[in-house]
C-alpha cells in the first residue's frame, strides 16, 4: 500500500541526506519519489547492469557485495532503513559495480537520475550529505576489506559477532551460517567449522539462526589477533 504524502515526507525527514530540506522541500521531494515493495531476494542491481535510480530503504535489509573470481560472495555493506544506494557517478561514485539484493522483504523510495539531478542542481546540500555517507560507507569497505586480507578466517567472525553484538545485544538471531560466511568472505563449512571452535572454548552458544555470546572478551582476543 502506498504512502499517503504526510506520511512519506514524515518518512524522508529521517532520510540523513534530507535533513536540511523544509517541509515545502520535502514535498516536492515526495512528488518524485515512487514507494515500491520488495520481496526477499529481489536484486536491485548488477555489475553487468547500469541504473539510474537512487534508492532510499524505508524498510527491511540491502547487502551490497561482490562475487570474489574463485565464486565466493563478499558482503561489502549491509543497510539499514534510512539509508540510500544506487545512482551516485553524478557526484563521481559510481555505485554499479556491486550487487545490491533484499536480504529481508523491503519498502524503497526511488528516486529517478532526472529528479535526483534536478534536486542536486537546486539543494546542494543534499549533495554535500550524500557525500558523508559515501565517505562513511568507504570507510566501511575498507575495513571490511582489511579484514578479509589481514585477519584470520577467526578473527573476522569474531569481529563480526562483536559487530552484531552492538546490534543486537549478547542474543543475535537471524542469521545462518551462510549469512555469516557470506559477510566474512569464506565458505559456509569453514564458518561452521569455526563457530564449533568458539562454542568449545566457552565463548558462545548455538541454535537455529540463534547465537548467545558467552564470553565477548575472548571473542575480542580473537578479532584483535
Amino acid at each position: 500500500m502506498a504512502m499517503d504524502v504526510r506520511t512519506k515526507v514524515g518518512y524522508l525527514k529521517t532520510v540523513d541526506i534530507f535533513q536540511d530540506l523544509t517541509d515545502p522541500e520535502l514535498e516536492a521531494v515526495e512528488s518524485s519519489v515512487t514507494t515500491i515493495p520488495c520481496a526477499t531476494g529481489k536484486i536491485f542491481y548488477a555489475p553487468e547492469e547500469t541504473g539510474e535510480a537512487l534508492f532510499i530503504l524505508k524498510k527491511g535489509k540491502v547487502q551490497l557485495y561482490r562475487i570474489s573470481p574463485d565464486g565466493r560472495k563478499i558482503v561489502t555493506n549491509t543497510l539499514g532503513p534510512g539509508t540510500i544506494f544506487g545512482e551516485m557517478s553524478l557526484i563521481g561514485q559510481g555505485m554499479y559495480d556491486s550487487f545490491a539484493e533484499a536480504t529481508h522483504e523491503c519498502e524503497v523510495c526511488k528516486m529517478d537520475r532526472a529528479d535526483l539531478e534536478r534536486l542536486l542542481l537546486e539543494r546542494p546540500q543534499v549533495a554535500l550529505r550524500i557525500l558523508e555517507v559515501i565517505g562513511r560507507r568507504l570507510l566501511e569497505v575498507e575495513t571490511r576489506l582489511e579484514d578479509i586480507a589481514f585477519k584470520t578466517v577467526a578473527g573476522r567472525l569474531a569481529s563480526l559477532l562483536l559487530r552484531l553484538m552492538k546490534e543486537q545485544g549478547t542474543t543475535i538471531v537471524g542469521f545462518t551460517h551462510q549469512n555469516l560466511a557470506d559477510d566474512v568472505g569464506t565458505h559456509r563449512e569453514t564458518t561452521t567449522q569455526t563457530l564449533s571452535r568458539f562454542r568449545a572454548q566457552g565463548l558462545l552458544s548455538t541454535g537455529r539462526k540463534r547465537i548467545e555470546i558467552l564470553d565477548p572478551e575472548g571473542l575480542q582476543r580473537i578479532a584483535n589477533g
